[in-house]
């Protein structure tokens, strides 16, 4: 059986994931509401995030931490020991595909090899499911979460929505190309006029995606 899967994402008024300051830390104080088991996050969102990971502490990883999973179907992250060490996870895990190009044979990080020429992202979650994990967090945007939402993947969305208009920025949903019906499960707003929107989802119209790394 596959986990349950949310996806939280932190977007402008008109959808943007990037272009604004982000309430980090409401961000993810809001995240432990799920204790999840494995933390998935695309390629472009770790790769966004490098000199911070450059320059942040490493505390070594968290033994009760959950397992980061990042999909990298094209090997673009070269920082995931780094990742490991920051005291957020238990481990790091690279997702990669047949097609991914050769990794160093002395690399420590345990892998999932899974697709052909992109991550099958719905063979992910059953072999994730296999492994134990109960609960998914999606902490990415791009084409990560709209591959997962064209594939019916996501069973639980959750805005964190800033009061704040980007314009040309990319929108948390990427690409996706289906139906959505939403069940609103909560609202709550907080100081300076951020609204947390909690969603289940209804129903779902197939579109044609497969994977994403975003």
């Amino acid at each position: 059986m596959r986990p349950h899967v949310v996806a939280q994402v932190a977007v402008s008024i008109d959808g943007a994931t990037t272009g604004f300051e982000a309430d980090q830390a409401r961000f993810y104080a809001l995240a432990t509401l799920w204790q999840e088991d494995v933390t998935l996050v695309g390629a472009d969102t770790i790769l966004a995030q490098e000199s911070a990971v450059r320059t942040a502490v490493r505390p070594g990883p968290r033994a009760d931490g959950p397992l980061l999973a990042v999909v990298d179907s094209r090997h673009r992250v070269h920082n995931l020991e780094a990742l490991r060490e920051l005291g957020y996870w238990s481990d790091v895990l690279a997702l990669y595909s047949d097609q991914t190009p050769a990794r160093p044979p002395d690399s420590a990080i345990q892998e999932l090899v899974t697709g052909y020429d992109r991550v099958d992202l719905a063979e992910l979650l059953e072999l994730l499911g296999r492994r134990g994990a109960k609960v998914v967090r999606v902490d990415s945007g791009g084409s990560l979460l709209g591959a997962l939402l064209d594939l019916g993947l996501i069973d639980e969305l959750t805005l964190l929505v800033h009061p704040v208009l980007v314009g040309d920025a990319p929108r948390w949903h990427d690409s996706f190309t289906g139906h959505l019906d939403l069940s609103l499960a909560n609202v709550e707003t907080f100081l300076p006029g951020i609204t947390w929107l909690r969603y289940c989802i209804a129903s779902f119209d197939a579109g044609e995606s497969v994977g994403g790394d975003g």
